[in-house]
């Protein structure tokens, strides 16, 4: 292990920073924390650039390597820091299962819960207007098929969704389902075999960690899209309309 100072820029709003932050927190990892607030266009800066051409966050920086994917600094952190065993097995299978489940994930949960977000929070928030209820209910009902397929595929009768253990799937998981949670959406109080999972997941993270973590995107109204400035505003507009034109769901 070398000495250089890991250090993490992270926006909680996004669920990606969310895993990445909730990862290091609860396994003690030691890491110096830059606020990136995408609302206010930190991440436009130079001075941001220069760490990621990309403009976007996560990034983990450790000395001179730096890492721009969550997932892929979640296995890096993993290695780096021998955290237990349960994250991600060196058993070939078990850690296929939690690839599989990651990937998945990718491609399914997080596009549909941040369509919904974005239709349901951001598009009255930034273009003044209310989503057309066609449109929202059609994207509620494909995210509802995601978290079917969720409980009868990977859940199914298992304590975590790659086997009986808390994994790095979990973590991924829960980060994008609470983008959804915090448009007010009842997930949990609807569906309480996913409920009783996202119970266990509080337990092992620790609930005050768990609240900590999760504390901006549940205030989001209050807290950030209350008070955008019109520049802000502005900046999100044409990012808000090629969303809604193409069916680009980036968080």
């Amino acid at each position: 292990m070398s000495d250089s100072k890991l250090e993490l820029y992270l926006d909680l709003l996004s669920q990606p920073c969310r895993s990445v932050y909730l990862f290091a927190k609860v396994n003690n990892i030691p890491f110096q924390h830059h606020e990136v607030k995408v609302f206010k266009g930190d991440h436009l800066r130079e001075e941001f650039k220069e760490v990621n051409p990309l403009l976007k966050v996560p990034v983990l920086k450790d000395g001179d390597f730096t890492l721009v994917e969550s997932t892929a600094m979640l296995r890096y952190l993993v290695q780096k820091f021998n955290t237990p065993e349960h994250w991600y097995p060196s058993d070939a299978e078990k850690r296929a299962h939690i690839d599989e489940c990651l990937t998945w994930q990718y491609n399914n949960t997080s596009p549909h819960a941040c369509k919904v977000f974005w239709l349901k929070c951001m598009n009255p928030a930034i273009l003044g207007l209310e989503t057309a209820k066609e449109k929202l209910d059609y994207a509620l009902a494909e995210f509802t098929t995601i978290l079917t397929l969720m409980e009868t595929k990977f859940l199914y009768n298992r304590l975590f969704l790659a086997g009986d253990e808390f994994s790095l799937a979990d973590l991924v998981a829960i980060a994008d389902i609470m983008q959804v949670i915090a448009c007010g959406i009842p997930i949990f109080e609807e569906r309480p075999k996913l409920g009783a999972w996202k119970q266990r997941l509080e337990e092992e993270l620790g609930s005050d960690l768990f609240k900590e973590a999760h504390d901006d995107i549940l205030h989001i109204k209050e807290k950030h899209l209350s008070c955008l400035s019109p520049e802000a505003k502005e900046q999100f507009k044409s990012r808000m309309r090629l969303f809604i034109n193409c069916g680009m769901w980036l968080c």
